[in-house]
C-alpha cells in the first residue's frame, strides 16, 4: 500500500471543515447560580477553559423553552429561552464573548416535532377548524370489528407504544414518532416551513452560526400513511420506519431550507439521520451538488454494540430496535465502519462529521475503551488518537476530555432520568410480570443493559473539581453527579501533564498542526489483524503529506503483522503517543509491537 495505490484527490478547504466542534449539554455543563441546573451564564464562565483547550466551535443541545419531557427536544417556543437556563439578554453576552474569542456557536434546531405545549400545537388542537390545524399530522380513528377504536395506522413510537395519541376534544389521533408530547410537524404544509425558515433567521440574525438539527431525516412521511409490515407478532404496533426515514419529500424540504435560508449566511451545517446506515441513503444529504447540509451525524459506528442495530428495515436500518440491548463488539467490524464512511464519496465532495460520543450514547471509555483503573486514562488516549486522525468535523463531547465514564452498577433505577431509558425498563418490567404473574421479578440483567448503554450516563454533570457536586453547583444538582469519580476532574487534570485533559489538548493541536489529518485520503493497513486497528493517510499536493496511525484495542501487546505494505512511510517521525515513552520515534517500516490500548501517530512530511 503506496501512496501510488491512493486515490489522487484533495478536498476543498473550509472553516467548517477544520473546526473543532464541542458538544455542551446546558443543563448539566456548569450551574452559575446554585439552582442545580447549568445554564447559559455557567457556559459563559468557561468560554477561556474551551478556547484554551482547542475548541472552535460550540454546539448547544436545546436551551429553548420547554417543559424539558424528553430534555429541552421538545420545544414549546423556538424564540425563547428556558428560564432554567436565561434570557435571550444572557444568550447575547455568550455569543459575544464566543466571538470575541475567535470561537462560534451552534443552536439545536429541533423541527420534526415540537412540544404540545407550543403555542402552533395549542392552535392545532383546538378545533378542526383552526388555521393551524394541518400544522400537524391529524388522523381519524379506526375501528376493529368488535368496535373497538384504533389508531390511524399500527406505527409503533421510537419511544414505545403507538405513535398516535387520541385527542378527545377533537376525537381525532396526531401522530408523534417520540413522546405524545412532542407532535409532528406537517411539513407538507408551506406555513409550516415557512415558520420553520423565520425560526432559522431569528437566530441567523441574532448572531448564530449554524445549526445541528434533529431527527431531520424524518421530516417527510409517505403519503397516506400506510399501515408498517408485521415483523413482531408479539406487537400490536410494527416499526413504520420505512414510512418516515428518508421520506419522498426529505431532499426537497431540505433543498427549499437551503435556498430559502442557508445559502445566505456563512454557516455551519449537520443533520442528524437516525437509523439510516446506507451510503446511498445518507451521502445525498451532503454531496454538495445537491445543496443540501455540509455533514450528518450516521450511526453506524456508535451502535456497533447494539443488540440488532437498526437493521431489518428495506434499507437495513430500523426504529424499532433497542440501542439499550447490549451486543459484544468486534474490532473488524469496527474497521469496515469506518474505513466505508472514511472513503466515501471523496472525489464527490462528501464530508463526514467524526464522533463516538454525544447526548444519545453512553461514555466512550466505557464502550469502546476499558475504564477499569488500570487501562482508563490511557485507552481513553486511545480513543482521542482514533477521533482525531479520521478526515472530517471532528465534535468532542463534554467530559469526554476528561476521560468522563459511565456511572456504576450500584446505582439504581431511579437514578435514571432519561425518557427513553425508563420506557425501556417499564415495558421489560410490565413484560415479566405479565409472564411470570407476579410483582417482583429479577431485572438485574435489564439494569445491566442500562448500565453499559442508557443515554443517561452522558448526562451526569460535569466534572469541574474535588468536592461536593464536583464543583457542578453549589445547590442540589438535577442528576446526581459521580461523585465516585471524584479525582477525573478538569482542575486536576489541567495541572497534571499526564492527563486525558492534557493529551486532548495536545491531540487536537496535532490535529490543527497537520491537515493530512482532516483532508488527507484513509488507507487500511493489515485488515485482518483482530488486535490493532492501523490505516495510513495520504494529502498530494506540492509538498505530499503522509501519516501512519496504529491502535491497539486491547490489553495485551499486539504485533503489526502486514507492515510491509506501508514502507513508503519509512522515516515518518513520531508526533503523538499515549505513552509516555518506549515508542520508537521514527517508523523504520519493520515489526511493530503495540503494548496495551497503546495508541501511535507518525507523519512523514
Amino acid at each position: 500500500m503506496t501512496s501510488e495505490n491512493t486515490v489522487q484527490f484533495v478536498p476543498t478547504k473550509a472553516w467548517w471543515k477544520s473546526a473543532i466542534v464541542y458538544q455542551i449539554y446546558p443543563i448539566s455543563f456548569f450551574d452559575s447560580n446554585g439552582d442545580g441546573i447549568g445554564d447559559l451564564n455557567g457556559i459563559h464562565a468557561k468560554l477561556d477553559y474551551l478556547k484554551d483547550l482547542g475548541v472552535d466551535v460550540l454546539w448547544l443541545s436545546p436551551i429553548y423553552d420547554s417543559p424539558l419531557v424528553d430534555m429541552g427536544y421538545d420545544i414549546s417556543d423556538y424564540c425563547s429561552i428556558d428560564p432554567r437556563f436565561g434570557t435571550l439578554g444572557d444568550w447575547d453576552k455568550l455569543i459575544e464573548g464566543v466571538h470575541q474569542r475567535g470561537m462560534k456557536l451552534l443552536m439545536d434546531l429541533v423541527v420534526n416535532h415540537t412540544s404540545d405545549q407550543h403555542a402552533w400545537f395549542i392552535e392545532s388542537r383546538s378545533n378542526k377548524e383552526n388555521p393551524k390545524r394541518d400544522w400537524y399530522i391529524w388522523g381519524k380513528p379506526k375501528f376493529d370489528a368488535e368496535g373497538n377504536r384504533r389508531p390511524p395506522n399500527n406505527w409503533k413510537s421510537i419511544f414505545q407504544g403507538s405513535a398516535w395519541e387520541y385527542d378527545d376534544h377533537s376525537g381525532e389521533y396526531y401522530l408523534h414518532l417520540y413522546a405524545p408530547e412532542q407532535p409532528d410537524l406537517n411539513w407538507t404544509n408551506n406555513a409550516v416551513r415557512d415558520a420553520v425558515w423565520d425560526t432559522m433567521r431569528f437566530w441567523l440574525d441574532r448572531g448564530c452560526d449554524g445549526f445541528r438539527m434533529d431527527t431531520i431525516n424524518h421530516i417527510s412521511k409517505v403519503e397516506g400513511y400506510p399501515d408498517a409490515p408485521i415483523v413482531d407478532s408479539t406487537s400490536i404496533y410494527q416499526s413504520g420506519s420505512m414510512h418516515y426515514i428518508n421520506g419522498p419529500q426529505v431532499h426537497k424540504y431540505i433543498q427549499e431550507m437551503h435556498k430559502r435560508v442557508l445559502s445566505h449566511y456563512d454557516i455551519m451545517t449537520v443533520g442528524e439521520t437516525p437509523f439510516s446506515n446506507e451510503p446511498e441513503a445518507v451521502a445525498p444529504y451532503v454531496l454538495p451538488r445537491n445543496e443540501e447540509l455540509q455533514m450528518v451525524f450516521q450511526f453506524e459506528l456508535v451502535k456497533i454494540d447494539a443488540s440488532n442495530p437498526e437493521g431489518t428495515t428495506s434499507e437495513g436500518n430500523d426504529a424499532d430496535s433497542d440501542p439499550l440491548i447490549y451486543k459484544p463488539w468486534k474490532l473488524k467490524d469496527l474497521k469496515s465502519i469506518i474505513t466505508k464512511w472514511q472513503q466515501l464519496k471523496r472525489e464527490d465532495g462528501f464530508w463526514n462529521a467524526i464522533y463516538i460520543e454525544n447526548h444519545d450514547n453512553a461514555r466512550s471509555v466505557s464502550r469502546f475503551g476499558n475504564d477499569s483503573p488500570q487501562w482508563r486514562a490511557i485507552s481513553a488516549k486511545l480513543l482521542a488518537i482514533l477521533q482525531i486522525t479520521q478526515s472530517g468535523t471532528l465534535y468532542v463531547y463534554q467530559g469526554e476530555e476528561i476521560g468522563m465514564k459511565n456511572f456504576p452498577i450500584e446505582w439504581g433505577i431511579e437514578e435514571y432520568k432519561d425518557l427513553a431509558t425508563i420506557n425501556f425498563w417499564n415495558q421489560a418490567l410490565e413484560e415479566r410480570r405479565k409472564q411470570e404473574g407476579k410483582l417482583d421479578v429479577d431485572m438485574s440483567d435489564i439494569l445491566k443493559n442500562c448500565q453499559r448503554k442508557a443515554r443517561d450516563h452522558a448526562r451526569t454533570p460535569m466534572q469541574w473539581h474535588r468536592g461536593p457536586h464536583a464543583g457542578f453547583t453549589t445547590g442540589k444538582p438535577w442528576m446526581r453527579v459521580n461523585e465516585e469519580d471524584n479525582s477525573w476532574n478538569v482542575a486536576d487534570e489541567e495541572t497534571d501533564p499526564s492527563s486525558v485533559l492534557s493529551f486532548w489538548k495536545k491531540a487536537l493541536q496535532i490535529r490543527k498542526s497537520h491537515d493530512v489529518l482532516t483532508y488527507g485520503s484513509f488507507q487500511l493497513v493489515d485488515p485482518t489483524n483482530d488486535k490493532i486497528f492501523a490505516y495510513a493517510r495520504y494529502l498530494e499536493g506540492l509538498s505530499p503529506v503522509k501519516a501512519l496511525i496504529l491502535l491497539n484495542f486491547g490489553t495485551e501487546e499486539a504485533v503489526l503483522s502486514d507492515y510491509i505494505n506501508v514502507t513508503d512511510l519509512k522515516g515518518a517521525k513520531l508526533v503523538l503517543s499515549n505513552y509516555v515513552d518506549g515508542a520508537p520515534d521514527v517508523w523504520t517500516g519493520e515489526r511493530a509491537a503495540l503494548r496495551g490500548y497503546e495508541g501511535r501517530v507518525y507523519v512523514l512530511e
